[in-house]
């Protein structure tokens, strides 16, 4: 995100704002349900719904300034599509949020329905950044939830049974992801 602002800055500055406006939104909220859902192993609807809007209008004004940024070259229309900025945006809000809605239904108590929520949101910041960060971003979440789970066991402070709040683990691998480099 940081090299992308830099672009931005260069190139449109209109975009630079807004996603910086994205960025420090994101920041606040990513601290206050993690709080939340560390102490009450919550991600409440009224942080989660509204920064659907916030993030949407925010990324997707960016997008629209910034233009498609991609070359479509000899990949055919079909990847020139996949790399708009626009679409991205949407899609990468759907698929995380589907993903995470797969797993709630294969395995209920191993993912609430805030988790599938929250998904969407950050489906948005990393589609917005591209198809590498919502994998990586989705990737580190597990894995560093992963890593809390057998810090946890190993330190007998847990069992396999034990819960534990996912959201955090989300939004860090987000951050995480945000800070690679495109």
């Amino acid at each position: 995100m940081i090299h992308r602002l830099g672009e931005l800055w260069q190139h449109t500055p209109q975009a630079f704002w807004l996603v910086l406006a994205a960025c420090a939104y994101f920041a606040v909220m990513a601290v206050r349900l993690t709080v939340i859902d560390v102490r009450h192993h919550l991600l409440p609807n009224r942080i989660v719904f509204p920064s659907y809007a916030v993030a949407g209008v925010l990324l997707l004004a960016a997008a629209a300034f910034a233009g498609t940024g991609a070359d479509q070259g000899s990949a055919g229309p079909l990847a020139g599509l996949a790399s708009q900025p626009v679409l991205r945006v949407v899609a990468g809000a759907a698929i995380l949020w589907l993903f995470y809605f797969i797993l709630r239904l294969a395995y209920p108590p191993g993912m609430g329905f805030g988790d599938v929520k929250l998904a969407g949101v950050l489906g948005m910041y990393l589609g917005y950044l591209g198809w590498g960060h919502l994998f990586a971003g989705t990737f580190l979440a597990f894995l560093l939830g992963g890593l809390w789970s057998i810090a946890l066991l190993a330190a007998r402070r847990g069992t396999l049974k034990s819960s534990i709040p996912f959201g955090p683990f989300m939004l860090a691998g987000t951050a995480a992801a945000m800070l690679l480099p495109a």
